[in-house]
């Protein structure tokens, strides 16, 4: 299994959809509706009410629209790393540890606000890529934070990835005092523009209520997210480590956006704890740059024996958890 995920073949997208239907099957058959704990935003709450107009509150729909998020996030994340090289050869395991990872949980597989800041995480961590070979990147700081306070919008925690802004800006380049501010001004607009409508559309009450933020250290005792955590932690700290046989090898812009994908997971793994109401489901934010790490220990165990080994393992986990247990 695993050696046909490992190749850049394009015909292994319609592979990667058979697994995609056979790791989630069980969310198909146990759907579940939007997610909306009081930690959603303003926008997260416009989307949800237009997807209920086209479809009421249809378990089965939000439950494929967010497996189908997940598919194409898969694939513009394996995109991307082929793009830069990040390994030696194209490959579709990154994408391939996606769709497994987030099969750990039940409350990844829901439509939730974090699915959809995920999907604008994509557009920035490529743009965060990109920075190496920019002689200026006031437009891009711009849209980076302007693209971060639209996740604001939608979950308002999600702004603390301008951590992760201001720490790539700083790893990828030179330190440049104005990127730092016209990012900052990106993130404000979002917030601006909608603070405007409401105004002038007599709801600024609404204003008080978009900074839905908290701070939890959570007392977790449902063993499912243990497991969830744990698996997915040994992976990131493993493909970490197997990284060091070959990261000063790479090229320079190689080995930056790696360590900004490190400080990625980090802030990922962080932002939950802010939540007004704490859920684990907003840690699948940390299981999309998790995947390159789980990608990268699968692709650096070249004994394909041990690998499907180690894959087999993975998923028996899922499965197990999917539908033997309470």
């Amino acid at each position: 299994m695993i050696k046909f995920f490992r190749s850049g073949n394009p015909l292994t997208v319609l592979l990667l959809f058979i697994y995609l239907l056979f790791v989630k099957f069980y969310y198909l058959i146990h759907p579940a509706v939007y997610q909306a704990d009081g930690s959603e935003g303003l926008l997260y709450t416009e989307i949800t009410g237009w997807l209920e107009g086209i479809a009421g509150k249809s378990a089965l729909f939000f439950t494929c629209l967010a497996l189908l998020l997940q598919f194409l996030q898969a694939l513009l994340f394996t995109r991307i790393i082929n793009n830069h090289r990040l390994f030696s050869k194209d490959t579709y395991l990154p994408a391939m540890s996606f769709l497994l990872f987030t099969s750990l949980l039940e409350g990844w597989n829901v439509f939730s606000p974090a699915l959809i800041v995920n999907t604008a995480m994509l557009w920035i961590f490529s743009s965060i890529s990109d920075l190496y070979m920019r002689t200026s990147a006031r437009d891009v700081a711009f849209n980076m934070g302007f693209a971060l306070g639209l996740c604001g919008l939608v979950y308002f925690p999600s702004v603390l990835f301008l951590a992760l802004l201001l720490l790539s800006l700083l790893i990828m380049r030179s330190f440049r005092p104005a990127e730092w501010i016209i990012g900052l001004l990106g993130i404000l607009c979002p917030f601006y523009l909608l603070g405007t409508w409401l105004f002038l559309t007599n709801r600024t009450a609404l204003i008080l209520d978009m900074p839905r933020i908290g701070f939890h250290l959570p007392m977790i005792t449902d063993y499912k997210v243990w497991g969830a955590l744990i698996t997915s932690v040994l992976f990131f700290v493993t493909g970490w480590l197997m990284l060091q046989r070959t990261f000063k090898k790479m090229l320079i812009q190689g080995r930056k956006i790696w360590a900004t994908v490190v400080i990625y997971v980090l802030v990922a793994m962080l932002i939950p704890l802010f939540s007004s109401h704490f859920s684990p489901n907003y840690w699948v934010l940390a299981v999309l740059p998790i995947s390159l790490f789980a990608g990268n220990v699968f692709w650096t165990v070249t004994n394909n024996t041990i690998a499907n080994v180690i894959h087999v393992i993975v998923l028996a986990y899922v499965i197990v958890m999917q539908y033997f247990s309470h």
